[in-house]
């Protein structure tokens, strides 16, 4: 059975407003946090400081060449125009590290239109930026396979160290030596050919494959900075301290913030 009730009075929306502004909300805090929050409301009061988007970012436009290569494999005019789109987003979640959403929506482009290198390209890196090498190794070959690019056999190579498959990574690395690349990818050659050498424990091996490095390049580039901590830590595990030093504090004074290049510098007796 329903129970009747008496009709309720009307309410006064002057009155409620009225009410709930005029009380007095308690807020407890406790004085071990009281400094965390601090931080967290600066940080915020920054986040406010910085310029709204307007609008939400546009994908990045894909390379026509690739987009007809699309064209080409998929079934028909919609299936290849969503695939450029979907391209064009995975592309733009791996710039930025949205690596999850990326791994998502390249997953069935890779399925739809296999034949297309620079699917498999983005697919291998997602991989590999997620740690997953056996799936940066079966896309990066497939990419590779399709339409050589020497840019792509450092992480290939990488990918193959981290698997402990190094006759693959001596083989990929000599490559790149024929291949002549960029300066920036033969010392990401280099550097895992030495990484790999140093794995097995030759670390005498690793610092010879690391040859002679630029110590005062006209100008320096991330990829100077990257060989020179490296040799930094091989001289380290090596046991060769003031070699060791020399290479870190170079980095140190073109970058005092790369990696942990400080903290080396401070257990070395530098800092």
């Amino acid at each position: 059975m329903r129970a009747r009730r008496e009709p309720r009075t009307p309410r006064d929306p002057d009155a409620e407003r009225q009410r709930i502004e005029s009380r007095e909300i308690e807020q407890w805090i406790d004085e071990g946090e009281a400094s965390d929050l601090r931080e967290e409301a600066a940080e915020a009061a920054a986040r406010a400081g910085r310029p709204a988007r307007s609008k939400p970012r546009a994908t990045p436009p894909i390379d026509p060449e690739v987009a007809a290569q699309i064209s080409a494999e998929a079934s028909d005019r919609r299936v290849a125009e969503r695939m450029i789109s979907r391209l064009g987003q995975a592309q733009d979640a791996l710039d930025h590290d949205r690596l999850d959403e990326a791994r998502r929506v390249i997953g069935p482009i890779v399925k739809t239109v296999p034949g297309v290198a620079a699917v498999h390209e983005v697919s291998g890196l997602v991989a590999y930026r997620l740690g997953r090498w056996r799936d940066a190794v079966r896309d990066l070959e497939a990419a590779t396979a399709l339409k050589p690019n020497v840019e792509l056999l450092p992480v290939l190579a990488d990918s193959y160290r981290a698997l402990r498959r190094w006759t693959d990574v001596d083989r990929v690395w000599l490559e790149i030596r024929e291949a002549s690349p960029a300066q920036a990818v033969l010392a990401e050659g280099r550097i895992v050919a030495a990484g790999a050498l140093a794995d097995r424990g030759d670390l005498a091996g690793a610092i010879r494959t690391m040859g002679n490095v630029p110590a005062s390049p006209k100008r320096v580039r991330d990829h100077h900075l990257r060989l020179w901590y490296v040799l930094g830590d091989l001289h380290d595990r090596a046991g060769n301290t003031l070699e060791a030093t020399r290479w870190f504090e170079r980095v140190s004074r073109h970058d005092a913030d790369f990696v942990d290049v400080a903290q080396r510098l401070r257990s070395l007796g530098r800092r």
